[in-house]
């Protein structure tokens, strides 16, 4: 057990002295706050900076003559005698449109849009909601509705979502929200346990290819220096993820004052009139914190931290198992690619089928099988109800049983492997290394 922690803390300070591991740890939480920051001006000065487009519409059916909703930042100008060169000689008319014809409401509407700037992507859905909205209300007048009855038939359906607990009392609850974070924490298991397993992976080769461990197994079991190689290596990221999470969180907090995005003045911003960006703040913007602060965030990141750490160890060790038994990285592929497989597998169904139906059987399996629940059960995590919690404490197990297994089997390829040189490995070799006795 001594040994164990000699090479766990040999393993971690050696890493965390790195220079490369400093720089990365503090600018990391940099770049993620800066592109936050990036993201909330963008957003916030977006309506303030558009420039506002003027546009000719010359329609001879007079369809749409004064019928067109003005979008924001764009004015419809209504003419049947504008061309293509009073477009060329105006600096103040931004495109020009044309209705055909003949047209009629019977008809579908095929406009033309002539402009010295190229359409973009949002403009151009805007007009046609403009000209959408305009001939649908027109076809219901012509079958006999009233303006009146056309404004009524215009509804929107929100759904307040609520979890009902056992004692009757209700919490809210985001679909949003809730996707959104399990997504999240998937991902950063996923990217950890590829980024550390394979740092696992070449310290081993590294260590074997010069020879090094020649020198420690003659006081260290390889076992031994295996486990203690996964849990330095798993200290180390847990430390950058910490750091991360910390100054992430306290330079997007920064941010958000400077920029005037203060969560108790959005309410305010609400009533405030003019056309201003913060004044179109959306109240949903508080929903989604007051719904995010209304998840149980103690247990969803205890089962967090221990999916992280659950997900390395166990992929960890068939990581090492993977570099003892080769020589060069370039003869990793044939081993890694069983292994990944499941990963990329997991992260590419939890992102849709699990998301999509997080109590699904699907999904249940998922989250039990150990290859894929580090991924899986962190997205149905924010989904499950306390009667579910069974499911979680079952998959949890499983787990554990799977890293003390999976340490098993890689600690009996290490310990044959580390010391084997040029030699081509097979599958049916790694198996009767399994069969050697101690």
């Amino acid at each position: 057990m001594s040994n164990i922690k000699l090479v766990t803390a040999r393993e971690y300070l050696t890493r965390v002295k790195k220079k490369s591991f400093i720089l990365m740890t503090l600018l990391t939480p940099l770049l993620i706050a800066g592109f936050y920051g990036v993201i909330i001006w963008v957003s916030i000065g977006q309506s303030s900076s558009t420039e506002q487009m003027n546009i000719i519409v010359v329609d001879p059916t007079g369809i749409f003559a004064d019928k067109l909703e003005n979008p924001d930042n764009t004015t419809y100008l209504y003419t049947n005698h504008y061309t293509k060169d009073d477009l060329l000689a105006s600096d103040s008319i931004d495109a020009l449109i044309t209705i055909p014809s003949d047209f009629s409401l019977e008809n579908k509407l095929e406009i033309t849009y002539e402009s010295i700037s190229t359409l973009s992507a949002s403009n151009n859905g805007k007009i046609e909601s403009s000209f959408h909205k305009a001939m649908q209300q027109q076809r219901l007048v012509k079958i006999g509705l009233e303006q009146s009855d056309i404004d009524r038939l215009k509804t929107k359906v929100y759904i307040n979502q609520y979890k009902v607990d056992k004692d009757g009392s209700t919490t809210s609850s985001n679909l949003g929200v809730n996707s959104a974070l399990g997504v999240a924490m998937s991902f950063i298991i996923y990217m950890f346990i590829f980024l550390y397993g394979v740092q696992v992976m070449k310290g081993v080769i590294e260590e074997k290819t010069n020879r090094i461990v020649e020198l420690i197994v003659s006081t260290v079991k390889p076992f031994e220096l295996m486990v203690g190689k996964v849990l330095g290596i798993a200290l180390v990221g847990l430390t950058q993820l910490t750091i991360w999470v910390l100054l992430s969180s306290i330079l997007m907090g920064v941010i958000g004052l400077i920029i005037g995005l203060n969560i108790s003045d959005l309410q305010h911003l609400q009533n405030l009139e003019g056309n201003t960006a913060l004044a179109k703040i959306d109240v949903t913007q508080l929903q989604f914190f007051s719904d995010f602060l209304a998840l149980p965030l103690g247990k969803i990141f205890g089962v967090f931290v221990f999916y992280f750490l659950g997900g390395y160890l166990f992929y960890g060790a068939l990581f090492a198992a993977i570099g003892s038994a080769v020589d060069s990285e370039t003869d990793t592929q044939q081993f890694m690619f069983p292994v990944s497989i499941p990963l990329v597998f997991a992260i590419a169904v939890s992102f849709s089928t699990v998301v999509g139906d997080p109590n699904g059987t699907l999904a249940t399996w998922l989250s039990m099988i150990p290859l894929t629940s580090p991924i899986s059960m962190m997205v149905r995590l924010p989904f499950l109800t306390p009667a579910e919690n069974w499911q979680l404490i079952l998959s949890m197990l499983i787990l554990l049983v799977s890293i003390l297994g999976a340490i098993w089997f890689a600690g009996k390829i290490y310990r044959t492997g580390i010391l084997m040189y040029g030699k081509k490995v097979s599958y049916k070799e790694l198996g009767k290394w399994l069969f050697y006795k101690n």
